[in-house]
């Protein structure tokens, strides 16, 4: 019997909240792909989206403020069979956290992070997040939005992520396909979920998505895969996905804009310099007996350091 994702915890967002969406997504996606509890781990920070892990029956950490993708990298390079999954809003991975999104998108460690992105800091009375546009006004703001937008799509690719998409938390078939893709990815995937917020954002509502979100495989010819042996085609590819990321308006696509499976992974890269990585990572390794000493001895391990 497939595992259940979905525990009996009350789910306490806004009714009509996007959030559900891609909690059912989620849940479905990791039903789907036949693991158990004990295969995907998920790590969020603060905001609406933060309650996730509240919500999943599986392992998971509700984190601090900006905070989740390095507690995720960590719990990544500690075991590095884990699928590790970070639900987190745009406020808190685009703002407060967003240094540390652009140093894992460098890293490719193999996290995926799900981008709850409604345009507000739902949690805190609807201030403008990162990706509200300039000058837009919505009925949570005194007066029109002062700061610039933040692309996630284009920052994401610029900062070297290697598996690039964009889903609508109301189309959920189209996302549990993309975090599915997403959490096989070797590397390291974003994807970018748009959602309306209808206790403090009028502005970008499920009736607006709608009338402008379209498939980029609608067009035969897109192809964002990357193989190995293609590497002559990244260029353009990556050049593709990024004006596909610009474009916003009356037509704003979702799918795969982006997906390079010739770069290794971090936990791979480190697997060529620490011997036996893969096969005992530190999350197995037996470090204090049972008393809680530790084993390690450091005059043994620093003995060469060690000043007579």
């Amino acid at each position: 019997m497939a595992h259940n994702f979905k525990n009996d915890v009350t789910v306490d967002w806004c009714p009509g909240c996007g959030d559900f969406g891609i909690l059912t997504s989620i849940t479905q996606a990791l039903g789907e792909m036949n693991f158990n509890g004990n295969d995907v781990v998920a790590i969020s920070g603060i905001g609406c989206s933060g309650k996730t892990p509240h919500y999943l029956n599986m392992g998971g950490v509700h984190t601090l403020h900006g905070r989740s993708i390095p507690y995720a990298t960590g719990v990544k390079l500690a075991n590095p069979r884990l699928k590790v999954i970070v639900p987190s809003g745009d406020g808190d991975m685009l703002g407060i956290g967003a240094g540390h999104f652009v140093a894992e998108g460098r890293r490719n460690t193999g996290l995926t992070l799900i981008i709850y992105d409604n345009e507000v800091y739902g949690l805190t009375k609807g201030q403008a997040a990162p990706t509200m546009q300039l000058g837009e006004k919505t009925k949570s703001l005194a007066r029109p939005n002062v700061f610039g937008k933040v692309n996630p799509i284009t920052l994401a690719l610029s900062s070297g992520y290697s598996f690039v998409a964009r889903g609508f938390s109301f189309d959920m078939k189209q996302l549990k396909e993309l975090i599915k893709m997403a959490v096989m990815h070797d590397g390291s995937s974003v994807i970018d979920v748009l959602q309306p917020c209808p206790t403090y954002n009028n502005v970008n509502t499920m009736e607006w998505y709608r009338e402008r979100v379209y498939k980029l495989d609608e067009d035969k010819n897109w192809n964002p895969v990357i193989n190995p042996g293609e590497e002559s085609t990244i260029d353009e590819k990556f050049q593709k996905a990024y004006q596909k990321g610009l474009e916003w308006g009356d037509r704003i696509p979702t799918g795969v804009f982006y997906d390079n499976r010739t770069i290794p992974s971090f936990t791979k890269r480190l697997a060529e310099f620490v011997p036996n990585y893969l096969e005992n990572p530190p999350s197995e390794q037996i470090v204090a007996a049972t008393d809680g000493y530790t084993n390690v001895d450091p005059y043994v391990t620093f003995a060469d350091k060690i000043i007579q």
